[in-house]
């Protein structure tokens, strides 16, 4: 059972048609790519999934049992609940401890005993391997560092889709390497991730299914 369906779907940024008719599944444990230049939709096509960019038209627009085409805004909050979203600049909280950014998280995800958010901040910070650094704050930590805690904040709600769109854009390739051995490893643990890059060395490296943004469309390689 695919984790998202779209069905000849057609995507908008204010009246401008970005995507059109584009059809698609993704389906569980799988690592996918979202290929194309600066401008092309990805960003527009991840948005749309976590109804950040409503979806104009189309048949089908199904992620995670939410219809897309029909969402109201207070489902909203439970669909973003069911994802983890790993943006490119971090967007984490400066004026607080790694800690207590993913403590916030919990919070306003209604998680309420101290206790299990302890627990599960401990858990997800062991999965990136940044179990000694919960104390720290963000600028303390370096670009690959702070990227590990926004995969672990990604990871909080146990997602089983995980958005990352250009995680690796603002770091130096060693890191970026580091960052998508973490990502593929999420899949062997039963995480579905779709990955927007325009870095093409990182499929030969890491091998996955390939979407490609081109000319208002989504191609998928054989």
């Amino acid at each position: 059972m695919p984790l998202v369906t779209y069905k000849n779907v057609s995507i908008k940024r204010q009246d401008k048609t970005v995507l059109k008719d584009i059809s698609f599944d993704l389906k569980p444990s799988t690592f996918y790519y979202l290929i194309g230049k600066v401008g092309s939709g990805k960003s527009s096509l991840m948005k749309s999934m976590y109804a950040d960019v409503p979806v104009a038209n189309g048949e089908t627009a199904d992620v995670l049992g939410f219809d897309l085409l029909n969402i109201k805004s207070k489902e909203i909050p439970y669909l973003r609940r069911k994802l983890g979203i790993v943006f490119q600049d971090f967007q984490l909280l400066q004026d607080r401890s790694v800690y207590s950014n993913l403590e916030f998280v919990l919070k306003a995800t209604g998680w309420h005993d101290k206790t299990q958010m302890s627990q599960r901040i401990g858990e997800v910070l062991k999965e990136v391997g940044m179990s000694t650094k919960s104390y720290k704050m963000p600028h303390e930590l370096s670009g690959g560092e702070q990227q590990r805690i926004v995969i672990a904040r990604a990871l909080l709600n146990r997602p089983q889709l995980i958005l990352a769109d250009e995680p690796t854009g603002n770091l130096d390739p060693n890191t970026g390497f580091q960052i998508l051995t973490l990502l593929h490893s999420l899949v062997e643990s039963g995480h579905t991730v779709l990955m927007a890059t325009h870095n093409h060395q990182l499929l030969d490296d890491f091998p996955g299914k390939v979407f490609r943004c081109i000319n208002k469309q989504l191609l998928q390689d054989n």
